[in-house]
């Protein structure tokens, strides 16, 4: 039996970020269940980088990656991670007051400033003029290149020595010794720290090590995708929604791209777009925008995963000796990546956080497990 210092489990973007810095510690094993990384969440983000999004926690382990998306470590990456997109807001009759709200929530670094009807409409000509009253517009958002930063983590990992096992679901976790004992694609290997970085599969990994559950759900969210209208500059077309609501509209790869921003509790699973939420965001989008679509859009759905407060859950089990909980990133795991990953090795090697983190405003207390 193989024995490792650190065993992650879930080679998505929250688990090949905690190997990647882990194994610059110790010995570490990164294992994925499916025949590849990143099949689930990862694999179907179209991530934004938004400093002004999510409760308070949310938004300092955000802005404390910030450094790391504009200027990443030398050798990390050759492709740029972020590139500027921005996101329009806009207020439906009556919303005025909720997106003065919105706009209060600017900061010096992050700006978010009122644009007129005339001047949201130069920005996004697409959208149709009698379903707003008002605007804001925020520059500091950023489009996020998921597969460059997934793909860096995975390589940083290797070149750290770290090895990866994928079509390797875990089977068995035992406590032994002071040793976990991980049973996993038909091998065994010894673990020192198991890292739960499943995703939607979180609470089901930690029942197998006889952990109590956080309370993780797994959401659907669903996204269509169509072809850009003739004449329309989508290179500077930005993130479009409205104050308050889930829908949202962005280009995507050369496309556009609408979501409903539902959140459908589901078990965790291969998630599959379902035939109404595709017919309802069709037609959100027709409502909206001037676009008409003459043929069915191509569709696709992906998971995100919640505790009851919204928070991620970081740190080590209490009642479990050295079974360390990485889950519940919800629909800002790509954003958080850098920052937790960061905290989970200093945590999980009894290292005092690096200064920046120490001065970032993260309260660990609100993020450990089993605080509900």
């Amino acid at each position: 039996m193989d024995t490792v210092d650190f065993l992650v489990i879930g080679a998505g973007i929250s688990g090949a970020s905690a190997a990647y810095e882990l194994a610059a510690a110790g010995k570490t094993c990164l294992l994925e269940a499916e025949n590849q990384p990143g099949y689930h969440s990862t694999g179907r983000s179209a991530a934004l980088y938004t400093a002004n999004f999510g409760p308070p926690q949310v938004r300092a382990i955000n802005a404390a990656g910030y450094g790391f998306f504009t200027n990443p470590p030398g050798g990390f990456t050759e492709t740029p991670l972020v590139t500027p997109r921005g996101a329009l807001t806009l207020a439906k009759p009556g919303q005025e007051a909720a997106l003065a709200d919105l706009i209060a929530q600017s900061s010096p670094a992050h700006p978010i400033i009122a644009l007129s009807p005339a001047e949201a409409l130069a920005k996004a000509p697409l959208m149709r003029p009698e379903t707003f009253t008002a605007a804001a517009f925020e520059a500091g958002v950023l489009d996020m290149d998921v597969d460059a930063l997934h793909q860096a983590y995975l390589r940083g990992f290797k070149r750290r020595g770290g090895q990866i096992g994928c079509s390797a679901p875990v089977r068995g976790l035992t406590r032994v010794g002071g040793l976990w004992r991980v049973v996993a694609g038909g091998v065994t290997i010894g673990a020192r720290t198991v890292i739960n970085a499943a995703g939607a599969w979180g609470d089901a990994v930690g029942a197998l090590a006889g952990a109590a559950p956080q309370g993780l759900t797994p959401m659907r969210r669903t996204a269509i995708v169509v072809d850009t209208p003739p004449g329309l500059a989508l290179e500077t077309l930005p993130l479009v929604e409205y104050v308050g609501e889930g829908p949202y509209l962005r280009p995507e790869a050369g496309a556009i791209m609408a979501s409903l921003g539902e959140e459908t509790p589901v078990p965790p699973q291969d998630i599959q777009p379902e035939e109404l939420d595709i017919a309802l965001t069709a037609d959100w989008l027709e409502t909206h925008t001037r676009i008409t679509l003459k043929r069915a859009p191509r569709a696709w759905a992906g998971l995100r995963s919640f505790v009851p407060d919204g928070l991620p859950v970081l740190g080590f089990d209490p009642a479990v000796e050295g079974f360390f909980w990485l889950i519940g990133q919800g629909g800002y795991g790509i954003m958080m990546a850098p920052t937790l990953a960061r905290l989970t090795a200093a945590l999980a090697t009894g290292a005092a956080l690096p200064p920046d983190l120490a001065a970032a405003g993260i309260d660990l207390t609100a993020l450990r497990p089993g605080r509900g």
